[in-house]
């Protein structure tokens, strides 16, 4: 089942214009969530909504919103004022301009979107705008309204359907000033630089983002597992850190010498990730969990103490957790 649009509208160049709707391109609705719950009696905690002074409890209509003026001094400003001030351009993109992608700086992107025609009608246009941005191998600048809020956003040709990307304001971005003044102007040698290029030289290879494994979500899935089927949990020992570098062409060299030696490893390694057939995803639905015996199958069950001990922990496991989906290799 595909998602839900989060807007609806027009896109417009000039007087071309076309329906079309815009989908979140990414989602973190596939990792492992938690609820908050009371240790005591295991149940889930509910949060309401109170006045700060009375500590009563508020219903809906009866919340505004209002904007702080001074302490506990706000003005209220209702829905009916906010709908007043909508702007215009509330169901349609209009295109402004076009820009070199290179000019946009990464630190304006917010997040992706994909724009796709809404219904039947309008194919043509959008085709029409779609090949008209790829061809000037640029990206078009338009404006959309998402809750009530003006938001830049730039668009540009993806395979068959285009992706928008959401600028933030200038406003909204810091000066690295602020942050790189105090950054000490240092010297480095030729044989230094030689020593690191080799190094990366060592670890460079092409992004394929399929090949990524999120670590902290494995070791959720795992340690959850391990909980459901009564399976004792160890701590790890802390990582070791590297400290402070003594002298900076030695690490240098130590760097290089072990990159060349795990290099071997990590090649056949990613070749077996490679050679791996993908599972097919099912858009909005996870992949199960380990077995109730856990990461180790018949092992894990070996270990695992007897079924006495698991029984209440068994009856508790109502719901299956699920993995995240493997991401698809980009065609």
């Amino acid at each position: 089942m595909a998602p839900r649009a989060n807007w609806k509208g027009f896109l417009r160049l000039s007087l071309v214009t076309c329906p079309v709707a815009l989908y979140p391109a990414t989602s973190d609705t596939e990792k492992v969530s938690f609820n908050q719950i009371n240790r005591k009696t295991g149940h889930r905690i509910k949060y309401l909504k109170v006045d700060a002074e009375t500590g009563d409890e508020v219903t809906s209509e009866d919340i505004v919103k209002g904007y702080k003026v001074d302490t506990d001094t706000y003005i209220e400003v209702t829905k009916d004022e906010l709908d007043d001030i909508a702007l215009d351009s509330t169901h349609t993109i209009e295109i402004d301009e076009f820009v070199p992608k290179a000019d946009i700086d990464n630190r304006y992107l917010i997040r992706p979107y994909y724009l796709v025609p809404d219904g039947k009608v309008g194919h043509d246009a959008y085709a029409v705008i779609r090949e008209t941005i790829r061809s000037m191998d640029k990206v078009a600048i338009g404006r959309v309204v998402l809750t009530n809020r003006e938001h830049i956003i730039a668009l540009e040709p993806l395979e068959s359907g285009l992706m928008g990307t959401l600028l933030r304001y200038p406003y909204e971005v810091r000066s690295e000033q602020e942050y790189f003044d105090d950054i000490q102007d240092v010297k480095l040698t030729k044989d230094m630089l030689d020593l690191a290029k080799h190094i990366v030289e060592k670890k460079s290879g092409a992004f394929e983002p399929e090949l990524f494994e999120d670590h902290y979500e494995t070791a959720l899935i795992d340690l959850i597992n391990k909980k459901r089927s009564g399976m004792p949990i160890t701590a790890k020992a802390a990582p070791k850190t590297g400290g402070n570098v003594i002298n900076l062409m030695d690490a240098l060299k130590k760097s290089l010498a072990t990159e060349k030696e795990a290099a071997p490893a990590a090649k056949v390694a990613k070749e077996a990730v490679k050679g791996k057939k993908p599972k097919k995803r099912v858009e909005g639905q996870r992949e199960m969990l380990l077995p109730i015996s856990g990461k180790g199958g018949r092992d894990a069950a070996a270990k695992a103490p007897p079924k006495e001990a698991t029984k209440e922990a068994s009856k508790k496991a109502d719901k299956p957790v699920r993995a995240p989906a493997r991401a698809k290799k980009a065609s």
